[in-house]
């Protein structure tokens, strides 16, 4: 990623008072940041995410659908992962729940090993009307991530029966 000595010190600087819990300061910054550099996917996340913390759901779409917009690759992984998770999150909170599902499958799909979309996907399927898919994922969710004792003795068939919930036997 390349870096602009222009930005790196006011962002840096943006998220060390979000995350000192000074957020509106933090978002004043960002946004003026976002303003000037409207094409860095970096600083749109980082916009984004200060308007979410401060329940800005709305305001905070347009930075993660340009931080998600990328094409060049600069947001780091980890950050691309947060985006998927914070938009799909957020177009669930203002209600655009086939926006989120479609969102968070997309995003299951790159990152597979990521819990937390998986958990985000089956609040958006259930919103949605599609209890069945919800409760298999967080099944299949459970089976895979549970350290519970308990429920490790069951793995295999809760994992058998998130596949067909109608079955008893």
């Amino acid at each position: 990623m390349e870096h602009h000595e222009e930005r790196d010190g006011p962002l840096a600087e943006a998220v060390a008072l979000r995350e000192g819990g000074r957020r509106e300061e933090a978002r004043e910054r960002l946004a003026g940041l976002a303003a000037r550099w409207p094409d860095d996917p970096e600083v749109a996340y980082q916009t984004a995410w200060a308007h979410d913390v401060l329940g800005l759901e709305a305001e905070a779409v347009p930075y993660y659908e340009r931080a998600l917009a990328d094409a060049t690759g600069r947001l780091a992984p980890d950050d691309r992962r947060g985006a998927l998770l914070g938009l799909g999150s957020t177009y669930r909170v203002l209600g655009r729940y086939e926006d989120a599902v479609a969102l968070l499958t997309r995003a299951v799909g790159e990152f597979p090993e990521d819990g937390s979309l998986r958990a985000f996907l089956a609040m958006a399927l259930y919103n949605t009307g599609r209890h069945h898919e919800s409760v298999a994922l967080l099944l299949r969710l459970l089976a895979a991530t549970s350290e519970d004792p308990s429920v490790r003795a069951y793995r295999s068939a809760v994992e058998h029966y998130a596949e067909d919930l109608d079955a008893t036997g």
